[in-house]
């Protein structure tokens, strides 16, 4: 059975209400009749399922095979009491094997999916709900077949539960409509473990620690409209993985992940603000404020939208990026030394090789590593046609980064290599493209630590330039080889199930969310992937 772990230190300025609990019933899979797992009675013609012990934590999970791509025929559910006024965060943990379905959470009505490239190992699922009235509500699965389903698919179900907060009904001091969880997995050394949220006047609000090792908790939180900061601690200072076993942690608030990460030294923080409009939080499901236009809209209808708000920003010259990168592109989240944060260069588990000194070094010629840092574009200017405005000076995928490591990538498109011709010093590599990414040529891979950060930026050029991207797709030949020529999907199917993996695996970072919002300032405009992450999966997810 998971174990949830009772808050060590009291909620300061907060109370959690008396749990009315939501309790979903054998959401662990634990029990079974036959090949029928007890107290899930809605399972439908087009799946069938066995007890399988691939399971997230217990003894157990739920193997649902998908048979059909008729999707009013995938649903697996039961019925859950709840009461009005209550919040209550669902998560389960699915395991995809394929490829070619994904899952969709049910919570009174349908919800957030999985993300089905992100095979053979397990992901979260979650979603916030706060009861309207008392009664009863049902709660599950549904399974869609996507692109390269074979007609027989089988996905691991596990760890299907509620987390309690208090709704509005709790009156004065209770929590608002900010419930969540703390999902935290312990290394060889639990013991070392620690966590704490402090508010914006440094008060600890909520913390755990005296860990076992190698075991799954999971933490209920409660928070109130605020500005938090989350903090890891390890106090040996090697982190929770990954040389003495693999720990994680994932902090999910109103459905969104808002702190993760697994490699890190003595401690790891990660500041939020909930209740917000407009950006910079870091996620959070509803679209107000700057992105209010875009309300209730799912698809590429949304990304339309999205462009219409995040278009016309103020271009700024080629030069002025040397001044953006002086102020908001130091290091001041790995080394904390105000060195030119390089993602090519940059080893996010230990000492740099080597440092840039922001304004000195700025390319100028170079003849290897460590030379000089120039402006890089992710997103190749050869693809968009040269130095043409306003995407050449677009700060939200121009990044600083070696001057020789940049040249190596050329416009080659980004991957995962199989072999390597290159090597830069934090690992970062150039080489032929890996089997079974769908593509033959030469890629160039960065790290994982910045995968996610490449990722959104192309969604964001993918956003923000929908109304000549179409025509990109002829300019290079490299280009050619990621772009599909359109202006609602954008990419290849290979490249944009890479992009839709890197986007899952590397969650927003603090990093991110700071420089989205210097780019803001900067420029007028923002990236809505970086504010609210789950928009990839709205629009992309089909």
């Amino acid at each position: 059975m998971r174990k949830s772990i009772t808050m060590l230190s009291a909620l300061i300025g907060m109370s959690l209400s008396a749990q009315v609990s939501a309790q979903v019933e054998n959401g662990n899979f634990e029990s079974w009749s036959g090949n029928t797992p007890d107290n899930w009675t809605t399972i439908d013609s087009g799946i069938s399922v066995a007890e399988s012990s691939n399971s997230y934590n217990g003894a157990s999970s739920a193997a649902v095979t998908v048979n059909t791509d008729s999707q009013s025929s995938t649903d697996l559910r039961q019925s859950v009491s709840v009461s009005a006024g209550q919040s209550y965060t669902f998560i389960t943990w699915v395991y995809h094997t394929e490829g070619g379905v994904r899952a969709r959470l049910y919570v009174d009505g349908y919800q957030g999916y999985s993300t089905p490239t992100l095979t053979g190992q397990w992901q979260q699922v979650s979603y916030n709900y706060t009861a309207g009235s008392t009664g009863t509500i049902e709660v599950g699965l549904r399974f869609y077949d996507v692109s390269g389903f074979d007609g027989s698919e089988v996905v691991y179900i596990d760890a299907f539960e509620p987390t309690t907060s208090g709704g509005g009904s709790t009156g004065g001091g209770g929590c608002s409509t900010n419930g969540g969880e703390l999902a935290l997995t312990t290394d060889n050394y639990g013991g070392e473990t620690s966590w704490q949220i402090t508010n914006s006047s440094s008060q600890t609000v909520a913390s755990g620690g005296s860990y076992a090792s190698n075991t799954t908790y999971s933490e209920a939180v409660c928070l109130d409209d605020g500005s938090y900061t989350f903090t890891i601690n390890d106090s040996y200072g090697d982190g929770i993985c990954c040389s003495y076993g693999y720990g994680s942690y994932n902090l999910v608030i109103n459905g969104s992940s808002v702190a993760s990460g697994d490699s890190f030294g003595a401690s790891e923080s990660t500041s939020f603000t909930l209740g917000g409009s407009g950006g910079g939080t870091g996620g959070g499901s509803d679209l107000s404020g700057y992105y209010a236009s875009a309300d209730g809209l799912t698809g590429f209808a949304l990304k339309s939208e999205l462009h219409n708000i995040i278009d016309s920003h103020s271009t700024q010259s080629y030069s002025a990026l040397w001044s953006f990168y002086l102020s908001y592109g130091r290091d001041t989240y790995y080394e904390n030394d105000g060195s030119i944060l390089d993602i090519y260069s940059e080893n996010p588990t230990g000492s740099d090789s080597f440092t840039f000194t922001a304004g000195s070094d700025q390319c100028g010629s170079y003849s290897g590593e460590s030379d000089c840092y120039n402006r890089e574009h992710a997103f190749p200017r050869s693809w968009f046609g040269g130095a043409v405005s306003p995407m050449n000076t677009d700060v939200h995928h121009i990044f600083p980064t070696d001057g020789y490591v940049n040249a190596r990538r050329s416009s080659y498109p980004y991957g995962e290599v199989g072999s390597a011709s290159y090597t830069s010093s934090n690992g970062s590599r150039l080489g032929s493209a890996a089997s079974g990414l769908g593509y033959s040529g030469t890629v160039f891979e960065p790290i994982d630590e910045f995968k996610g950060d490449i990722a959104r930026a192309y969604f964001y050029m993918a956003t923000r330039y929908e109304d000549v991207i179409a025509g990109w797709q002829s300019q290079s030949s490299y280009g050619d080889a990621a772009l599909n020529g359109s202006s609602n999907q954008v990419f290849e199917n290979w490249f944009l199930n890479m992009l839709l993996s890197w986007h899952a695996q590397d969650p927003v970072s603090q990093k991110e969310i700071d420089r989205n919002d210097a780019a803001y300032s900067f420029q007028g405009n923002r990236n809505p992937f970086v504010d609210h992450p789950e928009l990839v999966s709205e629009i992309w997810g089909n």
